[in-house]
């Protein structure tokens, strides 16, 4: 007879975290302003303010907005200031950044705000792979947010973990 199998993994009392699933399903979209400027390098007020204005906006409701411009033109603050303004009745948030970098954004913000005391001396391996690809930024984040109440973090999945802290 054979032994029962057991699932040492399931049993280890080890925390799991994957760190796509703090990404929220809310469309991220960027605006680029290079269209919206004067062959597609000069800002001009006046040129761009109205055609701001011929935007519907609507297009961005609830959605995570990145702004950025796809051209080397230099973009003064106004101008992002002014597309936010228009952006902000409708969007759920704005970023500057193309969608990467609004990606990155969005989940470090909510990394930020994870609740740490869940995780106190908890052992957490905070998983290395999947569909999504997550930054650098996003791992140093949730290291740092973690340290502090966890009795251990690792990386990678479960079955193979690479550790990273343990409590002394």
């Amino acid at each position: 007879m054979s032994e029962p199998f057991i699932n040492k993994v399931a049993e280890s009392g080890l925390i799991s975290l994957d760190l796509a699933q703090y990404i929220p399903n809310n469309q991220i979209v960027v605006f680029d302003i290079k269209p919206y400027l004067f062959m597609e390098l000069i800002l001009k007020e006046k040129e761009f303010r109205a055609s701001l204005s011929s935007i519907d906006w609507t297009q961005f409701e609830n959605k995570i907005v990145g702004i950025f411009c796809s051209t080397d033109a230099i973009i003064p603050m106004w101008a992002n200031m002014l597309i936010v303004a228009n952006l902000s009745p409708f969007a759920k948030s704005v970023y500057f950044g193309d969608e990467n970098k609004t990606r990155e954004l969005v989940l470090l913000e909510a990394i930020q705000n994870i609740d740490p005391t869940t995780f106190i001396d908890q052992r957490v391996v905070v998983k290395g792979c999947g569909d999504t690809p997550i930054g650098e930024s996003a791992f140093i984040a949730i290291t740092h947010k973690l340290r502090p109440v966890v009795k251990s973090i690792m990386y990678g999945e479960p079955c193979s973990t690479v550790p990273v802290y343990k409590k002394k």
